[in-house]
């Protein structure tokens, strides 16, 4: 083998394009090696389908002039050196579409990685469009073609083919220049304090500790009837929490549905809840059907103040319709003009919240969000901007250009 990181009888080897990693020493002479870039990017592969937590399959990690693969399910193989280097806040960690990646470092080690660049959303700030795919970036800014053929393949068999390898570090080593050319349109259309304000986001551990009594939101029930949701709320947190427990997908455990119809039909006994869709006669009558059963009358037992409700939906005030349609509009034009993904901008609760109030609390009426698109909002909604066409496109004016001179 070519590689400097390869010796004789040593833990890596190489296979087409692709430098796989397998033991705890040559691994940490790659990691030392990369303690001293300017940045680093790094990507995974995991499965999920058949557990609650992702189980970590491989890890890419690549600096500007090396790349390889490292096996975390190489037997005695220590991710210390991984871990070290991802938590070293002098090297900026590269990412697209980073959340999973990051959540499983952040379960693995209790601390997330930083300082973080998600290409993903840098280029939602460049005029990309929305949440777009690692493949079109790699096209378009890296002339790379990716082959998708190993996209579903089952990253916990071993051995792993040359195939999956390169398509594995293929999604790191494009990465870098997507990062280079990403970093160049920020620094010239001055849009990086953008990109922060989202990468705290990212960065914040509270993003990845959820708490199994906020679980119950995940299901958007369509009742605010405090009673069901009190229930809802108490089923639905054990759940999750047996679910972590266990390591098994929540509704492999037990289907969103049942929890539904548990909580408005409230089983008394074991007879009661095997009568539910998806609940076996045995689950009912076992240790997990009475836990199941005490949590639900955990939730009835609730006094009504302690009872969760839904936010109330403000209904728009008679005539604020066609106002929320125009800031529609003006979202896209603005988006337009300023090459920013509009999802980046505001959605449909943020415009419908500005069409209610004009102090409405969402991100669309602070910081740069309110600089390219919330104070034209204010205006357009109160009759001092406008919007008007000319057969092949639409523009905003202020309203006084629309007067007719004296």
């Amino acid at each position: 083998c070519s590689s400097r990181l390869c010796r004789r009888g040593g833990g890596c080897y190489e296979t087409g394009m692709t430098t796989l990693i397998t033991d705890t020493k040559t691994l940490d002479v790659f990691c030392r090696g990369l303690a001293k870039a300017e940045y680093i990017t790094v990507d995974t592969e995991f499965m999920r389908e058949k557990t609650y937590y992702p189980q970590l399959c491989l890890i890419q990690l690549a600096g500007p002039d090396t790349a390889a693969a490292i096996d975390p399910l190489a037997p005695g193989i220590d991710l210390k050196p991984v871990f070290d280097l991802l938590a070293d806040p002098g090297i900026l960690k590269v990412f697209h579409a980073a959340r999973q990646d990051i959540e499983i470092f952040y379960q693995l080690t209790g601390v997330v990685p930083a300082p973080l660049f998600d290409t993903q959303v840098a280029a939602m700030v460049c005029g990309f469009g929305d949440s777009v795919g690692y493949e079109t970036l790699a096209t378009k800014l890296a002339n790379a073609r990716i082959d998708k053929s190993s996209r579903f393949t089952d990253w916990s068999h071993r051995p792993l083919a040359t195939h999956q390898l390169d398509y594995a570090l293929a999604d790191v080593t494009h990465l870098r220049i997507i990062y280079d050319k990403l970093s160049a349109m920020l620094e010239k259309n001055g849009r990086a304090s953008w990109l922060t304000e989202e990468m705290a986001v990212l960065s914040n551990p509270a993003t990845y500790d959820a708490d199994p009594m906020d679980s119950w939101r995940r299901l958007k029930p369509r009742t605010n009837s405090t009673k069901f949701l009190a229930i809802l709320r108490e089923i639905a947190a054990w759940r999750e929490i047996e679910a972590r427990k266990r390591d098994l997908p929540r509704n492999r455990l037990l289907r969103d549905e049942a929890l539904l119809e548990i909580a408005a039909r409230v089983p008394s006994n074991a007879d009661e809840l095997a009568k539910i869709r998806a609940l076996s006669k045995g689950f009912a009558e076992g240790p997990m059907g009475r836990q199941l059963l005490e949590a639900a009358q955990r939730g009835l037992d609730l006094p009504k103040e302690q009872r969760p409700e839904l936010p109330e939906k403000a209904d728009l005030p008679a005539g604020r319709g066609p106002i929320l349609e125009l800031l529609k509009v003006l979202l896209k034009l603005r988006c337009e003009e300023h090459q920013a993904a509009q999802k980046l901008v505001a959605n449909s609760a943020d415009l419908e919240a500005i069409a209610a109030d004009d102090n409405a609390d969402t991100p669309a009426l602070r910081g740069w969000r309110r600089e390219i698109f919330g104070e034209d909002a204010l205006a357009l909604k109160h009759g001092r901007l406008a919007l008007t066409a000319d057969g092949t496109s639409v523009r905003v004016v202020p309203v006084h250009e629309l007067e007719p001179a004296p």
